[in-house]
């Protein structure tokens, strides 16, 4: 018994030593991306095994001396039972953007992202996973209705939070009025819309630079947040299964916006 409390306190303490700022990121993808990425800054890198030298070569950029540790201390540093890959990296959050900086200039194509209090950080991982993929410029959501950033979200996100702006914003609606002035028309899916994607291609209606805005799981976007869009889009699903997963609608609309 005393030897269970004394283990569980010393993984108490491993998890404290991370501070109210840094958090442990672990995985093969997000440690690589998050070493990768300047606007980082790491302060620890331990691993179970023998380092590739790609990882090496990053431990060495970033000044970090790499650790070798035993499995079950990663295991004390992680959710119970994530898939850490036997790497685990000390690192604080990224630095806030302002979504103008995020959002205007010249990649007119480059769709951006716009969450309405989706709150799961497996499906924000998700969203950033598919948005990278397809090419997006930018993923908004608010602080109040929106997970932190933590090893959960950016393992979910497989490297992706290191690789695409995550914009979070105090006020939805203001947000969606400065996208609207720096020339994005903004389109909200529903599964009560009328238009699909392909049918809005043949009206013209997507060859400007377009901010999609996707609803929380369930109940879909609120409905403040549809009317201040410019017009809403439904995927064509099968009348017996009318909506997916947020992660997953989010994903097959990128990739019809990749088509245009």
């Amino acid at each position: 018994m005393n030897q269970r409390k004394g283990a569980r306190a010393r993984a108490a303490a491993r998890r404290a030593e991370a501070g109210p700022a840094a958090y442990w990121l672990y995985g093969r993808h997000p440690v690589m991306a998050a070493l990768a990425n300047p606007q980082r800054h790491c302060r620890r890198l331990l691993a179970a095994e023998a380092p590739e030298a790609k990882l090496e070569a990053l431990a060495r950029e970033r000044g970090l001396t790499l650790e070798r540790a035993r499995r079950e201390q990663i295991v004390a540093l992680v959710p119970g039972g994530a898939p850490h890959q036997g790497l685990a990296l000390l690192a604080e959050p990224l630095p806030g953007l302002a979504l103008e900086t995020a959002c205007a200039g010249p990649a007119a194509r480059a769709p951006v992202l716009v969450l309405d209090q989706v709150t799961d950080p497996h499906n924000v991982g998700a969203i950033l996973r598919s948005a990278a993929a397809f090419g997006a410029r930018a993923v908004v959501m608010t602080e109040a209705h929106g997970p932190p950033e933590t090893g959960v979200l950016a393992k979910a996100a497989s490297g992706a939070l290191d690789l695409l702006p995550l914009v979070r914003i105090g006020n939805l609606a203001r947000a969606l009025d400065e996208l609207a002035g720096l020339g994005y028309w903004r389109v909200g899916l529903s599964a009560d819309a009328i238009e699909t994607p392909a049918e809005a291609r043949q009206a013209g209606r997507l060859d400007s630079p377009l901010a999609v805005v996707l609803g929380a799981e369930g109940g879909g976007m609120r409905r403040l947040t549809a009317e201040r869009c410019d017009f809403l889009l439904r995927l064509p699903t099968e009348p017996r299964m009318l909506s997916l997963n947020v992660s997953n609608a989010a994903a097959v609309a990128l990739y019809e916006l990749a088509r245009r």
